[in-house]
């Protein structure tokens, strides 16, 4: 247990030092944020399909295989109602470039893109608390790393929207903090629910799989693509799922 709290404290962390270097860099290239956000998806590419589908149908006693692709497609459709309720993210990363002068205007996007930033947490933390479920450590705390060298540059990305509108220094620090503890729970609910049954097990891991899949495809790889580093970003991709690849064959 003490070992799931350290690790749902790092994966929550991780927003926070992305925050820290929101602060520090403030005026990053887009090819920079690309480059390292695309890494980040190609660790998670390898982290939900080695540490979390294999591992399910790996799990699965009756129909492994259908178990395993209605947990993806779960997953991903859970996501996929969270995005008609919030804006897309590489839809508001943007949004510091198209404030109005009224504050409360300003104020009022901030908050929506700060909901955005920590409803998309919560299926990420979830992920991360129920690879612990399976037993082998090695593959959650892949899953866990993968999902927080993610929240690094989202975390950054989150600074300058909300210092744009006149907010103090301390108070964007402190709702990057809310967005980081949102992912402490949800990798702790992950983790206790498949505790209390290991029956539900392989669809837990499968569903897992289906959210990190999801925010892959829909968030992270058109964010990367979408500022002309395409090329970059895409090898940036490989070598994250290559270095996982290599860690899982290592440490397996």
């Amino acid at each position: 247990m003490r070992i799931v709290l350290l690790t749902a404290l790092g994966v929550g962390g991780a927003s926070v030092i992305g925050a820290l270097l929101g602060f520090i860099f403030k005026k990053t290239t887009h090819k920079f944020s690309d480059i390292v956000l695309a890494f980040a998806a190609g660790v998670m590419l390898a982290a939900a399909v080695i540490g979390l589908v294999l591992p399910s149908l790996e799990y699965g006693t009756r129909f492994p295989l259908l178990v395993t692709v209605a947990g993806v497609f779960c997953g991903a459709v859970c996501v996929n109602l969270i995005d008609k309720l919030v804006p897309h993210l590489h839809k508001l990363t943007g949004v510091d470039q198209e404030f109005h002068p009224e504050k409360q205007q300003q104020l009022n996007r901030v908050l929506l893109f700060v909901i955005a930033i920590a409803i998309h947490n919560l299926p990420e933390g979830i992920a991360a608390g129920v690879g612990f479920g399976t037993g082998n450590t090695t593959e959650a705390l892949t899953i866990a790393g993968g999902i927080a060298l993610q929240n690094i540059p989202e975390g950054m990305v989150i600074i300058g929207p909300m210092l744009a509108t006149g907010m103090s220094p301390s108070r964007t620090f402190l709702i990057a903090v809310i967005t980081g503890v949102v992912e402490v729970i949800g990798t702790l609910l992950g983790f206790f629910a498949v505790s209390i049954s290991s029956a539900i097990l392989p669809f837990a891991l499968a569903f897992a799989g289906g959210t990190m899949l999801y925010v892959i495809s829909d968030e992270m790889i058109p964010e990367t693509h979408a500022h002309g580093s395409e090329r970059g970003a895409t090898y940036s991709l490989l070598a994250g799922f290559c270095l996982m690849l290599f860690f899982d064959v290592l440490l397996g």
